[in-house]
């Protein structure tokens, strides 16, 4: 028993919350690829398991480099001082229940078990699935490891595109047949943007501990209002501009345009963007089609549902819009 507390103990710390940003893309690969010649769903499984674990890999390192910037530290302080900076996501080693050893620890171990699924890969596909894991790797230690820390000097947000759209998308189509198709590159740009948005809406909250720590995100390299709204509306809406052109060129089909559906979710998150970009105290009540939003009444109690209804608004966006793509792949068959 005392194994498997400790088990969860760190994969709740380890943000397992998120994992939805790495588990739909995954599996839209994997969809997309089945009717490829060489189509395997057990490697494909393999790599969106893969996947997983160097995601709970990298939030886990990502939490290490942050600490050890100081920016938990900084972020409790302007708390305490009253300013609507969001809860510190390191609490598990502030409060003594872990040290940076163990953390590291932890995070080597879903790191080894995400290379054996990528070595098992290798020894059916070739060296190609190589390629994404190192690129994917390597972005992800930097993106906030010394001495490059992406996510410091405003690339944090494309870095996660890149990694969650194209690499991910592509590198679990790869391990599923062993060769790719332009398809899958066109539908992994929307997927990446929804995903790098999310961390997008994120920055353009948390602007003032950022600065306090140094983070350069992408939202403080934009610096003014009306320039982070630009970005913003970019991340939303270029998606469906994209899908929209891939139908137009034939290049995907009709069913595509399911994800349009999802609009009211898109306008709405902009929409409360502008709203805290020009009256930051104002809270709204979440509407019943912008569920779900977990334990919101404790939001509220705890007083970050300023917050949480923003980034809830971003994650459903990004998983409506990738449920939503599984249905046209299947209804283009």
């Amino acid at each position: 028993m005392k194994f498997f507390r400790i088990v969860i103990f760190w994969i709740e710390n380890a943000r397992y919350n998120a994992l939805p940003q790495s588990l739909f893309p995954g599996i839209i690969a994997c969809c997309l690829a089945c009717n490829s010649d060489g189509f395997s769903l057990g490697y494909g499984i393999a790599a969106i398991f893969g996947v997983l674990f160097a995601h709970l890999s990298m939030n886990l390192l990502d939490d290490y480099f942050d600490y050890r910037n100081k920016g938990d530290e900084i972020r409790n302080n302007l708390a305490a001082a009253g300013f609507r900076a969001r809860i510190a996501k390191c609490a598990y080693l502030t409060s003594g229940q872990a040290t940076e050893k163990q953390l590291l620890t932890v995070s080597a171990i879903f790191a080894s078990l995400a290379l054996v699924v990528g070595v098992f890969i290798f020894l059916k596909q070739g060296i190609g699935i190589l390629i994404f894991v190192l690129l994917a790797a390597l972005l992800g230690v930097f993106y906030s490891g010394n001495p490059i820390r992406l996510a410091y000097r405003g690339l944090g947000e494309l870095v996660v595109a890149i990694i969650f759209g194209p690499l991910l998308m592509g590198g679990v189509y790869y391990a599923a047949c062993g060769h790719l198709q332009p398809t899958v590159w066109f539908v992994s740009l929307p997927v990446g943007l929804l995903v790098a948005n999310v961390l997008y809406t994120h920055s353009i909250m948390d602007a003032l501990p950022d600065e306090q720590v140094g983070k350069m995100t992408f939202a403080r390299l934009l610096k003014t209002p009306r320039r982070k709204l630009i970005g913003s509306f970019g991340f939303i809406f270029l998606p469906y501009l994209i899908l929209l052109l891939g139908v137009l060129l034939q290049l995907v089909s009709m069913s595509f345009l399911l994800v349009f559906l999802t609009l009211p979710l898109a306008m709405s998150l902009f929409y409360l963007l502008v709203r805290f970009v020009k009256e930051p105290q104002r809270t709204f009540v979440p509407r019943w089609w912008m569920q779900p939003m977990e334990k919101w009444e404790e939001i509220k109690t705890a007083g970050i549902d300023w917050f949480m209804i923003r980034w809830f608004l971003a994650r459903n966006l990004m998983m409506y819009f990738c449920i939503l793509l599984l249905l046209a792949i299947f209804l283009q068959k």
